[in-house]
């Protein structure tokens, strides 16, 4: 198939003809909108703006700034591709890289943008100080009133800010503000280079086309405001846990700084406390410090209480909502008002795909705050971008712990001074935007980053000194050692993957060592001196749920999806997308719960963050999710359901392994994990059910007593095995009186029980399974999985993206028919559960082509290459019958119960008058599963 490619760097023509008119004040033409006026002390610019395109980058020496001129009608605040203006998309879905690099912009345009409007200015602003807001950009701005140039920002964290009081006289004026969106600063960004498209390549997420889109525009509050010269700025309080009160400070002429005043009312409206102010004066700041108010709360996740403070100097007036906590690291243990809290994490990554930018409104992350609540979550990480201001303030009600990071993910860190400079500024435009919230807790320099630690230490101290209210990290997480394996000096919280002793998350686990539930990462954590955060924790790949695409009505198109819906179409799997969704999903939750229960039963642990609860839809379509990338559910497990791992108290068990034999004792540790509140006096109910909800044991535990952290050793569970069928179990442990339970399923299967297989003949010789075919022999056949034609056998499902990451084994889990006969007597659900893990472990997924059969045993391929994947099969061959196995049920099963189980199930079908495959398959097909493909 033949692609055409527009490079989004190419030189655009002219799109517009320039009209020349030379005042302002001159009629304008009919598409200029009627001029915007004040209300009051603000001139909204929100409306109908005119905007022209610089590709050639002439505009500034054409002085187009200099009359009205004659562009496109453009509505602020929004996007150059909310209006459809830009380089028109030509890709068509195809299962490449151009395509499934992630969401496709139905519009691009990388370059400088002209936007013009008329403003008029009243008479009683003639004394006032005058400025400009403009509340995002990407990421250059310069401001003209008339023929005048105020000046240019840069800034991806915040909002860009003028002076115009030297220009804006009563009367009417033109205000053009030129954009420009370029890569400006190439060295805060790691390039991907796997996508052919250089403007794909970039991938932090402040600027990149992953997930945020490098959109041309203006987002959120655009307004010019008035205000008196002598009002005061940069008001801050700043709790002084030490002494009991507050730090207060602000700024205001020196001569005007008199009659000071503070008002602290709660949100109601309720006074909690009036004094007049005597402050120390420094130039033009003052400071002063007040005891903390009686009736003032702390804030947190549980009690958020927030304040406003109303300043009075002067005869003006400033204000701040605010909240009182106190964040620490205490004997490495991270506390939050002299608690102890534990981070239950998800990144955010600019993943907004009807817009390709973040909301501007505080609703909007209200919303998604409610769903991450929801989901058990207390925390979320900003990866490499800072949110606008209407984040923190949803933050701040819904009780949200905030990480926020500099715009930066980068190999080079240090190697260019202009990047550093602008990093630092960015550093500090954060704490004096954002730094009185108390949601923002934590402040990262970066992602990954590699390079210069002294710098990126010098830069933590140098905010420390600043700022205490925050706690700092160097880099989240780091390949260059030792940076990534310990503690950097000034990191007051370590986030990272691993330690100097091993991994501290399940990824580099699972598919390792064999599933065992008592494990933690005390080993690999205990020694570390400050706040542990387990990084990235999951990126399980899910199968793309090709019912988002009608969802897709914004200016993003989802050509990925709609090339993998094609692929499948094509090789008629397409009515079982919803089960690869459903059975993908469902995996990657078994392995999140024990992620997060190993974090929880960790000591020495303060929390995780997830990579992440919704879809990815960039770097490759790393669709890692349980939600979709609109955070709505995929039908795979609820939030009521995901709670049970993921609460502030968590029940917890710990016993050694999740298959067991007639004969053996079941045997489980109690513990609970409590980050709620200290409780007296609980009693916990542990059961353990059959399958149908049978009671087999139950036991209660009495007079217990949680305090805050982890609560070991609370009491043990056993019961004695004794099945003569194998069964799946549930054990549940529920904190009584309360939503609070959690729950496991264990197997349990007989020993020593032959099945009588004189029908059946057994064989690992493919000759041998053929002859005898031939002869009307009805065969088990299970060759050495090593010699098979397919992929290699795994148990987790493919990290992050088959794209990003294409040298792994990608399978994405097993599709079973969990209700076929064969299956009768072998406990599973429909989708891979840990007893699978070794016989998933011990195969290789045959590739059936064009073999016409339903797999008993099939297994998901990733959305790539979409192979037609089994490991059980059923079918007719000549005059005989045949069940194929390419999962090992042959070797060592007097310590393999699993593949012993699966074996005698599959015998007792095959000697049934059930067993009559519906399917016929030539010899030379079974023969075409022998080779392996290398």
């Amino acid at each position: 198939m033949r692609i055409k490619i527009y490079s989004l760097q190419i030189t655009l023509p002219l799109l517009m003809v320039v009209m020349l008119i030379s005042a302002c004040t001159q009629e304008s033409p009919e598409n200029q909108s009627e001029p915007a006026t004040a209300s009051g002390n603000e001139i909204s610019l929100k409306g109908n703006w005119q905007v022209k395109l610089d590709s050639l980058d002439e505009g500034s020496e054409r002085k187009w700034y200099a009359s009205v001129f004659n562009g496109q009608k453009i509505e602020l605040p929004g996007t150059l591709d909310d209006a459809g203006i830009g380089i028109e998309d030509t890709l068509t879905p195809a299962l490449n890289n151009y395509v499934l690099s992630g969401l496709t912009r139905k519009h691009s345009y990388i370059g400088k943008a002209w936007y013009q409007r008329v403003i008029e200015v009243p008479e009683g602003w003639s004394d006032k100080t005058i400025s400009l807001k403009l509340e995002r950009v990407i990421w250059q701005s310069s401001v003209y009133i008339d023929s005048t140039q105020i000046g240019s920002a840069q800034s991806l964290v915040g909002s860009h800010n003028y002076d115009l009081s030297n220009v804006l006289k009563p009367g009417r004026h033109l205000l053009t503000i030129l954009i420009d969106n370029s890569n400006l600063h190439p060295n805060i960004n790691v390039k991907g280079k796997k996508y052919p498209l250089k403007v794909n390549q970039e991938m932090a997420h402040a600027y990149t086309n992953h997930t945020q889109i490098k959109w041309n525009g203006m987002l959120g509050e655009l307004k010019i405001f008035a205000n008196s010269k002598d009002k005061p700025s940069d008001f801050q309080l700043i709790s002084n846990f030490n002494k009991n009160g507050f730090d207060v400070e602000f700024k205001q002429n020196a001569s005007s700084i008199k009659d000071v005043h503070l008002l602290i009312e709660d949100l109601e409206g309720n006074e909690i406390y009036a004094q007049n102010i005597d402050p120390e004066i420094t130039d033009n700041q003052a400071v002063f410090f007040i005891k903390k108010p009686e009736k003032l709360k702390f804030w947190d996740e549980f009690e958020r209480n927030l304040y406003r403070a109303t300043l009075t100097s002067g005869g003006e007036q400033i204000s701040q909502t605010f909240g009182h906590r106190h964040l620490a690291a205490q004997q490495a243990n991270l506390t939050l008002n002299n608690h102890r809290i534990f981070l239950r994490g998800n990144l955010e990554c600019v993943i907004f795909p009807l817009t390709g930018h973040p909301p501007m409104q505080v609703e909007e992350w209200t919303k998604l705050y409610e769903q991450a609540k929801n989901y058990g979550l207390n925390h979320i990480r900003f990866h490499s971008w800072c949110p606008p201001e209407a984040a923190f303030v949803a933050a701040d009600h819904a009780g949200i712990y905030l990480q926020v990071e500099l715009p930066h993910w980068s190999l080079t860190v240090g190697e260019d001074e202009q990047t550093t400079a602008f990093l630092k500024k960015e550093a500090q435009k954060i704490l004096n935007d954002y730094g009185h919230h108390p949601s923002f807790l934590f402040f990262s320099m970066g992602n990954e980053l590699q390079g210069n630690f002294d710098l990126l230490n010098a830069m933590v101290e140098e905010l420390k000194q600043k700022d205490s209210r925050q706690l700092y990290a160097t880099t989240t997480f780091s390949f260059q050692k030792p940076a990534g394996t310990i503690p950097q000096p000034e990191d007051e919280v370590f986030i990272t993957q691993w330690t100097d002793k091993g991994w501290v998350r399940g990824q580099g686990v699972f598919n390792d060592k064999f599933p065992s539930f008592e494990e933690d990462y005390s080993t690999n954590s205990a020694h570390i001196e400050v706040p542990l955060i387990s990084h990235e924790i999951g990126q399980y790949s899910v199968y793309p749920d090709l019912n988002e695409i009608e969802k897709y009505t914004g200016v993003l198109e989802p050509l990925n999806f709609i090339a993998v819906r094609n692929d499948l179409e094509q090789k008629g799997m397409l009515d079982q997308a919803k089960d690869f969704t459903f059975v993908s999903g469902k995996l990657a939750t078994i392995l999140y719960k024990e992620e997060i229960e190993r974090a929880l039963k960790t000591p020495a642990f303060d929390g995780f963050q997830l990579l992440q609860l919704q879809d990815f839809p960039g770097q490759g379509t790393a669709l890692v999710g349980i939600l979709n990338a609109f955070w709505e559910s995929k039908g795979v497990v609820s939030g009521k359901e995901f709670r049970e791992f993921n609460s502030p108290l968590v029940p917890l068990a710990r016993f050694k392994k999740a298959v067991y034999e007639n004969g053996e004792t079941f045997k489980a540790g109690i513990e609970v994990a409590n980050f709620l509140e200290a409780k007296t006096g609980q009693q916990l109910k542990i059961s353990l059910k059959d399958k149908e909800g049978k009671i087999l044991k139950e036991q209660l535990l009495k007079a217990v007593d949680l305090k805050i952290g982890n609560n070991t050793n609370l009491g043990v569970f056993e019961f004695p095995i004794r099945v003569e069928e194998a069964q799946q179990w549930n054990l549940e442990i529920a904190l009584a009186d309360s939503e609070y339970k959690n729950h496991w399923p264990i197997w349990v299967y007989p020993t020593g029980k032959e099945v009588k297989n004189t029908e059946v003949v057994e064989t690992r010789s493919f000759e041998k399974a053929i002859d005898l075919l031939k002869n009307g022999e009805t065969v088990l056949f299970n060759p050495d999985y090593k010699e098979l034609n397919g992929v290699t056998g795994r148990f987790v499902p493919v990290f992050w993206s088959p794209v990003h990451f294409p040298d792994q084994p990608a399978t994405m889990g097993l599709l079973i028919q969990d209700k076929h006969e064969a299956l009768a007597k072998f406990p599973t659900e429909q989708y891979t559960q840990w007893q699978w893990w070794d016989l998933c472990k011990q195969s290789t997924s045959v590739i059936l082509g064009d073999l016409d059969v339903e797999p008993i045993v099939g297994v998901v391929d990733n959305f790539v290459t979409n192979r037609k994947l089994g490991d059980v099969f059923e079918a007719k061959v000549g005059s005989g019958k045949l069940i194929f196995s390419s999962m090992d049920i042959s070797n060592n099963l007097a310590n393999r119960p699993v593949a012993r189980q699966l074996r005698a199930s599959l015998l007792e079908y095959m000697v049934s008058d059930s067993f009559n495959p519906k399917i016929t398959i030539t010899e030379q097909q079974l023969e075409s599963l022998k080779h392996r493909n290398e």
